[in-house]
C-alpha cells in the first residue's frame, strides 16, 4: 500500500515538474519569437538601428538617418583624413562633413591596391581633439577588420557613426583619421611592389 502510495505521488510529482518545464519552455520561444522586433524597436528609438546599416549604407559620398536624439541646436565638423603605410591608394570620398550629435551618418573610404602582389592591410583611426574619442561612435567601420586584397583590386567601405550629444560644447570640429598599412607576413608576395603614391 505504501509503495503504490510512494509511486502514486512521485508520478503527480512528474507531472507537476512536467508541466513547469513546459510552461518555460514556451515563455523562452515567446521571448525568442518577440526578441528582434523588440530589438528593433530599442534600436529605432534610441537612433542605432544597427540590424539595418545596410540599408543606409550608399555608394554615394554620405547619407544620414535622423533620431529622436539628434541635438538639432548644435552643427559639428567633422573632417576626414587618410594616411597610407604602404604602396596604395587610400582616401575617403568626402573631406568633411557638417553633422549633429546624434544624428547616424555614413560616409565611404576608398582603397585600391596598386601592387603587383597580393596584400594584407587594416586600418587604424585616431581622433582630434583626444578628447572626441570617447563620443565618436562607430556602428560599422571597416577598421574592425583585416583585409586581403588582390593586385589591382579597389574596394569602397563605410563608416557609419554619431557624435554623442555630450561631446563638450567647446569642440566644434573632430578630425577622424585613419591610417592603413600593410599587414606584414600575412600574405606571401607575388612579385615586386609597384611605385605609387599614398594619399
Amino acid at each position: 500500500m505504501a509503495l503504490s502510495s510512494l509511486l502514486a505521488r512521485l508520478h503527480r510529482d512528474n507531472r507537476r515538474m512536467m508541466g513547469k518545464l513546459g510552461v518555460i519552455a514556451l515563455a523562452m520561444f515567446g521571448f525568442g519569437y518577440a526578441l528582434v522586433p523588440m530589438y528593433r524597436s530599442i534600436c529605432d528609438a534610441l537612433g542605432i538601428n544597427v540590424l539595418s546599416i545596410s540599408e543606409r549604407v550608399t555608394s554615394g559620398v554620405g547619407s544620414r538617418k535622423a533620431s529622436t536624439q539628434v541635438d538639432l541646436s548644435r552643427s559639428i565638423t567633422v573632417e576626414f583624413d587618410a594616411n597610407a603605410r604602404g604602396v596604395f591608394d587610400f582616401k575617403p570620398a568626402v573631406r568633411s562633413l557638417q553633422v549633429h550629435p546624434g544624428e547616424m551618418t555614413t560616409v565611404m573610404y576608398e582603397f585600391r591596391n596598386i601592387q603587383n602582389r597580393t596584400l594584407a592591410a587594416q586600418a587604424i583611426p585616431s581622433y582630434a581633439p583626444m578628447q572626441a574619442s570617447a563620443h565618436f561612435n562607430k556602428l560599422e567601420c571597416f577598421c574592425f577588420n583585416e583585409y586581403t586584397l588582390k593586385p589591382g583590386e579597389s574596394k569602397q567601405w563605410p563608416v557609419v557613426f554619431y557624435v554623442d550629444a555630450k561631446l563638450p560644447k567647446d569642440v566644434t570640429t573632430i578630425t577622424l583619421s585613419y591610417t592603413f598599412f600593410e599587414v606584414a607576413g600575412k600574405v606571401v608576395g607575388q612579385g615586386a611592389a609597384t611605385p605609387g603614391k599614398s594619399s
